[in-house]
């Protein structure tokens, strides 16, 4: 009987073939609004990459003595934001995609295309949090100073800058951080660097306990802005 049902059947294609091959062809396919989703995903990730590549090459133009860390390396929901330690001191560089369109700056204000965005407050946030993070483990006061750095061709009209936050275009990034000039040891650089790199730094609540036993410092002086670093 078995020989009689597979009389009709291709040479070399199994049952177990037939019904897989038949589970792909009833494979439903993507709806209209489904694809058109995946596609600007797609087209998302891209454009975010672009971004993130654009404002590495900026700052490796200012040189091996500058430090950069993907903070998402470090545990922390931000994307394209940047931990940035060199001479200049300790900035938090957040990257914002606004392609052609014309951006205004009006104080905490960022509008871009009708809409009121509130990078400069995220930006001061990511800082001071930051800030309070390697303050904790260095044992001193660790200033980071918040930098939003827009990334497009778009006109960007300033009305009023905003106070304890820079906004610059991210063609602009690698001049201004240089400008800050050397206000910092290349060993302070380099101590700040590995305290950033830390797990403990960016610990939670629950695990703080452990910081009392990493310290980068041996009295009370944690670090050097004053003295030979400057």
């Amino acid at each position: 009987m078995t020989g009689f049902l597979d009389a009709g059947r291709p040479p070399g294609l199994m049952p177990t073939d037939r019904n897989n091959q038949n589970s792909l062809l009833q494979a439903p396919r993507p709806t209209p609004l489904e694809w058109a989703r995946r596609r600007r995903n797609e087209r998302d990730a891209r454009r975010a990459e672009a971004v993130r590549e654009r404002a590495v090459t900026r700052m490796s133009r200012l040189g091996v003595q500058w430090k950069v860390i993907d903070i998402a390396e470090l545990g922390l929901p931000a994307k394209n934001t940047f931990l940035t330690i060199g001479p200049g001191g300790v900035f938090l560089v957040t990257v914002k995609e606004h392609g052609r369109t014309r951006v205004r700056l009006a104080g905490d204000v960022v509008q871009i295309d009708g809409r009121r965005l509130t990078y400069i407050p995220e930006a001061r946030k990511l800082a001071d949090q930051a800030g309070k993070a390697m303050s904790r483990t260095a044992g001193s006061m660790v200033p980071v100073t918040p930098v939003v750095a827009l990334s497009g061709t778009g006109v960007i009209d300033v009305h009023g800058l905003p106070k304890g936050c820079v906004v610059t275009s991210y063609r602009e990034l690698d001049y201004l951080l240089g400008a800050y000039g050397e206000r910092i040891a290349p060993s302070t650089v380099s101590k700040l660097y590995s305290i950033a790199r830390h797990p403990v730094t960016w610990a939670t609540p629950e695990q703080r306990a452990q910081v009392e036993s990493y310290k980068w410092y041996a009295g009370s002086t944690a670090t050097d802005k004053t003295g030979s670093g400057r």
